[in-house]
């Protein structure tokens, strides 16, 4: 269990958005995060699954050859 606990603060920052963002994430339960006390924490670990699962690869277009004008 070699994970860091960021705060929502931490979050926001690194994924360059504001604070609304990763407490939205944590009330839709859509982020994995820790409750000690009355504080959030979010393991960076969550914050890189997110990432990852909601990258979207670009689409490769294959070239149908010469075009030709109309």
């Amino acid at each position: 269990m070699n994970d860091r606990y960021m705060s929502v603060d931490q979050v926001a920052e690194l994924l360059g958005t504001t604070i609304r963002f990763p407490r939205r994430l944590v009330e839709e339960r859509r982020i994995r995060f820790v409750k000690v006390g009355r504080h959030v924490r979010i393991p960076e670990s969550a914050v890189r699954e997110f990432i990852a699962a909601n990258t979207v690869e670009p689409i490769v277009l294959r070239p149908t050859g010469p075009r030709r004008a109309a």
